[in-house]
């Protein structure tokens, strides 16, 4: 596979809090450069980003993150914002309170909203492995597939661990096969990428396409 196919399937990612529209600008251009599948930014450059420029490059936002635990119907607002001003993709968080509560019918009610708000747009679930048992990463990865999600994302790279080979093998297992995965958090380098995508992921979240 070479660097232009493992690129194909990245979503070149800028999610610090203190990153400027200098740094979004550069992400863009990289971006459209490099010929990624996405770039992925704060909701609040969203709407900047498409009149700046246009459809030279698909726009991922994230939803509750990185937390995860607003609450549902603020989640449904910020998606509604975020097609609103011009994003392609909705990377949202799921409710891991809720995950450690047991709660799962309201994981997947919340999943269910959210794939309603977004329509025909993609739609990708972060369950954040690293704080999650075995148990509870299976239960969501068909929680995921029964909510109609188009893929389940592994972690925000904001936790205490990121992608794990495991974890991908365990989604393969367990979720539908029209679910698609991406894996994200520490992943850096072309050979890691490279090695995600042929244990089956489909999209990379990573801020290192520019360095590879």
């Amino acid at each position: 596979m070479n660097k232009s196919e493992i690129l194909s399937h990245v979503d070149h990612t800028q999610l610090k809090a203190f990153a400027g529209w200098e740094d979004i600008i550069r992400l863009c251009e990289e971006a459209i450069k490099l010929k990624t599948a996405s770039v992925c930014v704060p909701p609040c450059y969203v709407s900047k980003i498409r009149e700046t420029f246009q459809d030279q490059v698909r726009i991922c936002t994230v939803v509750g993150f990185p937390m995860g635990y607003s609450v549902t119907e603020a989640k449904v607002t910020e998606v509604e914002q975020a097609i609103k001003d011009g994003a392609d993709e909705i990377d949202m968080v799921a409710n891991i309170c809720d995950v450690k509560n047991h709660d799962f019918d309201a994981v997947e009610g919340e999943i269910r909203r959210i794939r309603e708000a977004a329509g025909s747009h993609i739609l990708k679930v972060i369950v954040e492995t690293c704080y999650l048992t075995e148990e509870e990463k299976t239960i969501l990865c068909h929680i995921v597939s029964r909510a109609g999600a188009d893929y389940i994302k592994t972690s925000t790279g904001f936790g205490t661990a990121g992608a794990e080979m495991e974890d991908i093998r365990l989604f393969k297992e367990n979720i539908d096969p029209r679910v698609k995965i991406k894996a994200a958090g520490g992943i850096r380098t072309a050979e890691a990428m490279e090695e995600f995508l042929e244990a089956g992921c489909e999209r990379i979240g990573s801020s290192s396409a520019a360095e590879i």
